[in-house]
C-alpha cells in the first residue's frame, strides 16, 4: 500500500494533478494506493509538548492527523508532494512532518539519542516539488525539507521529482514529459515496496 500525499491550498492544482500520476504509475505496477489532500484536514501544528515522548502517539490533539497515523503505519510506500512556498514545503507539509515527531523514541542521555518507530520497515517514498521558477536552486530548501525528515523516520527516498517553470493551476496537464515521469516514479516505488 502507498500513501499519496500532497501538500497545496489549490485543489485541481500542479501538485495534486502529480501525485495522481505518481498513483496511476503504482496502480499500473499492481500497487494499491490512498490518495490524500492536505488541505482536506484540519490540523494542528506540533507545540513541542513532549507529551508523545511516553504516550507513543500524539495525545495533544484529535484531528486530521489523528485520521492520517494509521494510514502513515500501514502504507510501505509514501508519496509527498509540495509546490514550492518562499523557497519551501507548504505550511501543510511542514506541520504534517512536525507532527510525525510522534514516532520517535527518546533516550535520557545528553545529547539525547533518538530512533523512529517507523525504521527497519523497509519504507520507501518519492519526493517531488512544483516551482514557478527556472533554476532548481530558487526551489531553495523544500526538497531537502521533505528528504531530509522522511530519511530520519526511516524512509528511503527512491525518486526526487523536481519541477521547474510551471504555475499556473494545473497547467502540468499540459507537460506530458513531467506526468510521465511521475508514472515512471510511482513504478519505480511500487517496485521497491515489493523487492
Amino acid at each position: 500500500m502507498i500513501l499519496g500525499i500532497e501538500g497545496s491550498p489549490r485543489n485541481k492544482g500542479n501538485s495534486h494533478k502529480m501525485l495522481t500520476a505518481v498513483l496511476a504509475g503504482a496502480q499500473e505496477a499492481g500497487t494499491m494506493s490512498h490518495e490524500v489532500h492536505l488541505r482536506d484536514y484540519k490540523y494542528e501544528p506540533c507545540v513541542g509538548c513532549e507529551r508523545c515522548r511516553k504516550a507513543k502517539a500524539c495525545t495533544q490533539f484529535k484531528d486530521g492527523m489523528t485520521l492520517l497515523y494509521p494510514h502513515i503505519e500501514q502504507a510501505q510506500g509514501l508519496v509527498l508532494i509540495s509546490p514550492v512556498h518562499n523557497y519551501n514545503v507548504t505550511a501543510w507539509v511542514k506541520a504534517f512532518l512536525d507532527r510525525m515527531y510522534c514516532y520517535y523514541d527518546f533516550t535520557d542521555t545528553r545529547p539525547r539519542g533518538w530512533a523512529s518507530r517507523l525504521a527497519g520497515q523497509g519504507k520507501k517514498a518519492v519526493i517531488g516539488a512544483i516551482a514557478e521558477q527556472a533554476e532548481k536552486k530558487d526551489m531553495g530548501f523544500t526538497l531537502d525539507a521533505m528528504r531530509l525528515p522522511l530519511e530520519a523516520f526511516g524512509y528511503e527516498v527512491v525518486t526526487e521529482l523536481p519541477v521547474l517553470r510551471l504555475f499556473d493551476r494545473g497547467i502540468i496537464a499540459q507537460h506530458e514529459e513531467h506526468l510521465e515521469r511521475a508514472r515512471y516514479a510511482g513504478r519505480d516505488l511500487a517496485a521497491a515496496i515489493s523487492a
